[in-house]
């Protein structure tokens, strides 16, 4: 602690101002130890707040420090570090905090992490499918995992190449006990792609929507339960029904919510292979399929551990 303050403070005497070392190291050790915030987050608040207070711009006193570093997102394993991660949008949640932006996920080649762009970023929109720099982005670690966070010290830039996302692929098997709301026939933001809460998105206010199919379904094996989520190719592989045939539905009982109930009447209550990757609580499906597809074994075994429960 002693030391970190001694460094700051010989940085602001380089550039012409005295502060105690004392001062420095007491704001440190607050925020480390009384609000538990990350040692490399601490040090850049506290050094913020001397900025702020002698009215020096940030750009002067960086200037000839070190850069945060631009890691893989295999080699990101330490809490409060500070990186740059070169990575493609893979996925956008759905998000209603007000002091969130954007909450999603990005990967490269070497796998994904989950990113949270905060409202005081005040950062660029990020597309699904698009690829970028996420500069100076912290890393949190929660429940044992590691997630990127984007504040106002940090930047998004857009560039143009498609990177090979490099996922962990699994399997899960059972049955299929819930489809929770959000699914059948939503509506996204043209511009975003988020998923539109009573006709408007967060970012971009009240739009006119592109439908989509989605299902956010619950798997049960009878040991475990898994969320899962299932994009418009494979709710139409798999229920047959179109968008096309889900729009005229909802359109002729002037009601969305019927395009989800009879989702559930075809799949709930039956059982699914479903392949994808995980990501935090969520399998992201990339296949489906029902189990009667599968060799009599596995279907027996499925009937096995059902009997069992």
């Amino acid at each position: 602690m002693k030391q970190l303050a001694q460094e700051i403070s010989s940085r602001f005497h380089e550039l012409g101002v005295e502060i105690p070392v004392g001062e420095i190291e007491g704001r440190l050790d607050k925020m480390i130890h009384k609000y538990k915030v990350p040692k490399e987050e601490a040090r850049r608040s506290v050094v913020n707040y001397f900025l702020k207070s002698y009215n020096i711009n940030r750009g002067e006193f960086y200037t000839g420090q070190s850069e945060s570093p631009t890691l893989t997102i295999s080699h990101i394993a330490e809490d409060g570090k500070w990186v740059n991660v070169r990575g493609k949008v893979v996925q956008l949640w759905d998000n209603a905090h007000e002091s969130i932006s954007q909450v999603g996920l990005i990967g490269d080649e070497t796998g994904t992490i989950k990113f949270t762009i905060w409202e005081t970023a005040a950062a660029s929109i990020v597309e699904e499918g698009k690829s970028y720099v996420f500069r100076n982005v912290v890393v949190n670690e929660w429940n044992g995992k590691f997630q990127l966070n984007v504040n106002k010290s940090s930047s998004i830039e857009s560039f143009d190449e498609d990177i090979e996302v490099g996922i962990i692929a699994v399997e899960f098997r059972g049955a299929m006990v819930d489809i929770q709301s959000g699914s059948g026939l939503i509506k996204r933001c043209p511009q975003c792609n988020r998923a539109l809460t009573k006709g408007a998105c967060m970012e971009h206010g009240k739009v006119d929507g592109v439908y989509d199919l989605r299902i956010k379904a619950v798997m049960d094996d009878g040991i475990s339960i898994q969320d899962a989520i299932i994009k418009r190719d494979l709710v139409e592989e798999v229920t047959g029904m179109t968008l096309e045939n889900a729009i005229a539905l909802a359109a002729d009982a002037l009601d969305q919510g019927v395009v989800l109930e009879q989702m559930k009447k075809l799949l709930v209550g039956r059982y699914y292979r479903i392949s994808g990757s995980r990501v935090e609580r969520y399998l992201l499906a990339e296949s489906i399929i029902p189990v009667f597809s599968l060799d009599q074994s596995e279907v027996d075994e499925l009937i096995a551990s059902a009997e069992v429960i």
